[in-house]
């Protein structure tokens, strides 16, 4: 082998390496901005719920500590 064939094979490796980084660096930038826009555009409706005092006979149910559909 000689030291040509030795200084290629390294420089493949170390360009195979970046290349490698690189995507992974995408990949976590393109997953966590998706959760980003998801976080951002989710608008969770007003869901009917137990209010505190309220009928809490026989079934277990939560309540919500504070709601924010309540109007004030």
């Amino acid at each position: 082998m000689s030291a040509t064939d030795a200084a290629a094979r390294q420089t493949r490796a170390k360009a195979l390496l970046w290349v490698t980084i690189s995507a992974g660096l995408l990949l976590l930038t393109v997953a966590n901005s998706h959760l980003v826009y998801v976080a951002i555009m989710s608008q969770p409706e007003c869901l009917a719920h137990v209010r505190q005092g309220e009928g809490m006979s026989e079934q277990r149910r939560f309540t919500a500590a504070r709601s924010s559909c309540t109007p004030p």
